[in-house]
């Protein structure tokens, strides 16, 4: 979790300090600023969510230094349902096809997640909630 944030927070830094390298690294065409329209709020949307990329990998990063596995079980239902809405975004012609990768990232992320989670379960017992009953 601790590389997914670390990711998560450097291409955040990486929209916020460069929006067009984030575009083409998210497989996308950026548009000279010269070349958009006056009503083209791209770059507005491009930089919350590159603020809220550094925020989330940073809170990543904390819950995993400080093993918080509550926090990580939270993120495997919502990054799912990311997964499906930025698809359903390509799909529907709402969204480039190159954002299916950004779809397919969440989806992924969130398998690796709860296999992790379910791993680690498997393999450690559960703790005693009274340690002087054991």
């Amino acid at each position: 979790m601790a590389v997914f944030g670390v990711l998560a927070a450097a291409l955040g830094t990486v929209g916020l300090i460069s929006p067009d390298t984030l575009l083409t690294l998210m497989g996308l065409t950026p548009v000279a600023g010269s070349g958009r329209a006056e009503a083209d709020h791209t770059l507005v949307f491009l930089t919350a969510s590159s603020m809220a990329a550094l925020n989330m990998g940073v809170y990543y990063v904390l819950a995993s230094l400080s093993d918080w596995k509550a926090f990580f079980r939270w993120t495997v239902p919502f990054r799912l349902l990311t997964c499906t809405v930025f698809t359903l975004a390509v799909i529907s012609g709402r969204a480039p096809t190159a954002f299916l990768g950004v779809g397919l990232w969440e989806g992924l992320g969130a398998v690796a997640t709860g296999a992790a989670l379910r791993y680690e379960r498997q393999r450690i017992p559960a703790e005693v909630d009274d340690p002087a009953a054991a």
